[in-house]
């Protein structure tokens, strides 16, 4: 039995970690961007080319890790401006790499993190996250650049030599229900730690990075305001209590101020600031209704409510839980001592789901705990393990011909911990039409500032989000005290 996850149906998304349940769901399904030697691009098309002259290797890495990634981030963001954008940004890179005879295959991933990387063969990623934090092109391109540096440096084949020993690692990895590698997520981290490099390979990066944007016209500074911008942000995730950010581009590219000045002075050898195209008018338009956020594909909570308008569920939890949908699963926290995860599983339609629990996964399960019972029509299973640091009560649910998990993990168990597992096992029920009216996106919209606007008056326009003034500062990369112009552009968020 394999972990599909969060919420299966050829879904890939990425697990995040809460206290110790830690574990990572890998799938496979991709579509991505090809731009081609002559800067060509043939959207929506398989993921098969590599650059010219790419170790085979290399080649076959990528090529394998290429779905599992897409899979592990959302999957792929379909915005035809945003994508048209992408690929002539780096088909401008490619010529100024002197790479005008590779082929590289870019994506955009449906991810709220802000992340960008490359893996072996010529695979390059971004986020929604990222475009919707830049503010012009020459931010993007200095993103981009980064990561075409890395393969132009042969760091993807330095990385290759990790990648050799992933089945070595994955028999040292063990997640909290043990450390049987074929069911335990927590074995897949090496697959997304494909994606980070070393601290000095990040730095000699970031220079042949603003060398190449710098060539290709853009302005090269663009990746020192864009490193203040994503240190910002990161600030701002930190202080709303934000998940897990271990694999975002925020932790692998952290925005130390030593690295900042670095870029500055890698800038610097092309001129002062104030060269170099930007095309921020541009770029704002095709980022004009980039969805925010999490995506509801992925499900959504509504105050003390998850609910997945696609599989069409919904459950709830106390109120002291604070929910957070993480794409891969979807935590809630109760203080330093509780939280619960609830996430999916890959288990044959002939398995009991009692069986499944008794299957090896879960470490320090008492099988005299284990019974199936049965809310709202829906068959479950659950049972209870302790382990030197944690209690659980567990709950396997079919649902649909799906199986999901919560997992509730306590340090010390009480009355109270076992009420609020079971009664949110008995909230998990089949969504109405009401209870799906209630999922709302949040989309960037850009709005052109009037006479007399402030930022005051500008960010009062955002809707679905806390923090308003602090998000429309960092969004728009500005201070406080700084003016707002008269037919300038800004990004706003709006609920849709």
């Amino acid at each position: 039995m394999t972990n599909t996850g969060p919420f299966g149906r050829g879904r890939l998304v990425q697990a995040a970690r809460v206290g110790a349940l830690a574990l990572i769901a890998i799938l496979s399904a991709c579509s991505s961007t090809l731009i081609g030697p002559s800067g060509g691009t043939v959207p929506q098309g398989p993921a098969q080319a590599v650059p010219a002259g790419t170790d085979p290797e290399d080649a076959i890495i990528g090529r394998r890790e290429h779905p599992r990634i897409v899979a592990s981030y959302g999957g792929v963001y379909e915005n035809r401006r945003a994508e048209i954008m992408v690929a002539r940004i780096v088909s401008k890179l490619l010529a100024a790499a002197n790479q005008p005879d590779s082929t590289y295959t870019v994506t955009i991933l449906d991810s709220a993190q802000v992340n960008a990387f490359a893996l072996p063969g010529g695979f390059i990623y971004v986020t929604r996250g990222i475009l919707a934090l830049a503010n012009d092109e020459a931010e993007l391109a200095a993103v981009l650049a980064h990561e075409i540096a890395h393969v132009v440096l042969r760091h993807a084949q330095a990385r290759s030599d990790r990648v050799k020993t992933s089945e070595l690692v994955d028999k040292v990895i063990t997640g909290v229900f043990g450390g049987d590698v074929d069911t335990d997520q927590g074995a897949a981290r090496s697959r997304v730690s494909l994606a980070a490099f070393s601290q000095a390979q990040e730095l000699q990066a970031d220079v042949e990075g603003i060398k190449i944007a710098g060539r290709a016209g853009y302005d090269p500074h663009a990746a020192a305001r864009f490193l203040s911008a994503m240190g910002r942000f990161s600030a701002y995730l930190d202080g709303a209590d934000s998940t897990d950010q271990s694999a975002d581009f925020l932790s692998t590219h952290p925005s130390t101020p030593d690295r900042i000045q670095k870029a500055i002075e890698a800038a610097r050898s092309f001129g002062a600031p104030g060269i170099g195209a930007t095309n921020k008018p541009g770029y704002l338009a095709s980022i004009d209704g980039l969805r925010f956020g999490d995506s509801p594909s992925q499900g959504a909570i509504v105050g003390q409510s998850f609910i997945h308008p696609e599989l069409k569920f919904i459950f709830t939890v106390p109120s002291r839980y604070a929910l957070q949908n993480s794409q891969g699963a979807v935590v809630g926290v109760a203080g330093d001592g509780e939280a619960v995860r609830f996430d999916s599983a890959e288990v044959p339609r002939t398995m009991a789901l009692t069986d499944y629990l008794n299957s090896g996964w879960i470490a320090g399960l008492d099988p005299a705990s284990v019974k199936s019972e049965s809310h709202n029509g829906i068959d479950m299973a659950s049972g209870q393990a302790v382990t030197d640091q944690w209690n659980f009560r567990v709950t396997a649910v079919r649902y649909e011909g799906e199986v999901y998990r919560f997992i509730f993990a306590a340090r010390t168990d009480s009355a109270a911990f076992a009420q609020a597992a079971a009664e949110t096992i008995a909230s998990f029920r089949p969504a109405t039409s009401d209870d799906l009216r209630k999922v709302r996106t949040i989309e960037i919209h850009i709005v052109t500032a009037q006479p007399g606007d402030s930022a005051n008056t500008l960010a009062a326009k955002m809707t679905g989000v806390t923090d308003r003034m602090e998000l429309f500062n960092i969004l728009n990369n500005r201070f406080d005290g700084d003016p707002i112009v008269a037919g300038e552009q800004y990004k706003v968020v709006v609920l849709r």
